[in-house]
This record gives structure tokens, sequence and C-alpha cells, in this order.
């Protein structure tokens, strides 16, 4: 729940999204010791990729979509793990002025998976779509096929074409 609300910053979060949690939180959920769970558990290696990753952010779009990737060669690398590349996705938005961003991140068996993300009315499911993918209107995947630069070209034009 904490996670799929973006720990309740979300517009989808509603009365009943802290109801549950607050039921929770009544039956001995702990908010601390989850957050520190999934998030302040990590290992150097996450912590080199994700510089690495963030080292190559990309704004396009006059500054409205920020970009970035990772290629396979990262993971074998740094020892790193694809799970590493969780939420990496949401530090593009944390740009001003940018309205989606999206991560395309390269899989063992080269198809590469790309997450979708947007703060604004850029429907990402939409693009997301085009792919084969899914989710909703502010959080989207998909998984192309590679080779990995065309997969990022596609990614890439079709988040150009929902931008306008």
């Amino acid at each position: 729940m904490a996670t799929d609300t973006g720990w309740f910053r979300f517009s989808a979060t509603s009365s009943e999204t802290f109801r549950v949690a607050g039921e929770l939180v009544r039956c001995g959920a702990e908010p601390d010791v989850i957050f520190r769970e999934l998030y302040e558990q990590g290992t150097l290696a996450r912590v080199r990729l994700a510089g690495r990753v963030l080292s190559r952010v990309t704004l396009d779009c006059d500054g409205k979509l920020a970009y970035t990737t990772v290629q396979w060669s990262d993971f074998e690398e740094l020892g790193a793990l694809t799970s590493d590349t969780e939420d990496l996705v949401n530090e593009g938005l944390m740009i001003a002025g940018t309205k989606a961003a999206f991560i395309a991140i390269e899989q063992a068996n080269r198809q590469v998976k790309v997450s979708f993300r947007s703060r604004t009315d850029v429907n990402v499911a939409a693009v997301a779509e085009q792919f084969g993918g899914g989710g909703h209107k502010q959080a989207a995947g998909a998984t192309l096929p590679g080779p990995f630069a065309s997969a990022l070209q596609k990614a890439l034009d079709a988040m150009r074409a929902a931008l306008g």
C-alpha cells in the first residue's frame, strides 16, 4: 500500500487508503520499520548503480522529459541486481520543469523493460499500451524487444509524441 501510493503522495490516494493504513498500524504494522526494510537496506552495488544511472539522466522535449538507461553490462560490472533499479525512474521527476520520465533497463535476455512516470496529464499508460504494456495514467511499464538502442529509441519517440 505504501509503495503503490508513493507513501501516500499520489493523487489516487483516498480516505479509504488512509483508513486501511490506520487499521494496519492499529494491528501492529510499524511504518518506520517497513520504510527502513524497503529503502534503507541497500547494498553498495545498488548505491553505485544508482550513481551511474543518475549520471546518465538526459533531458528532452525542452526539459519536460527526463530519461535514463541501464544496460546489462552495468549489472555485471557492479554486481547489482535488476531489483536495484526500483524507484530510480522517479528521480527524473524531481528535476524542475519535468512532466514525465522513463528508465530503460536491459534484461539478461536482452529485452528492455521500460518504466514510465508522469506527474501531469501525460498519460503514460497509453504510451506503455503501444508496446503491449500497461499500468496507470501516471505510472506504467512495458517490455520491448532488443536490441537496446532500438528499444530506447522507440520509447523516446513514444514519449516525445505523448508530450506533444
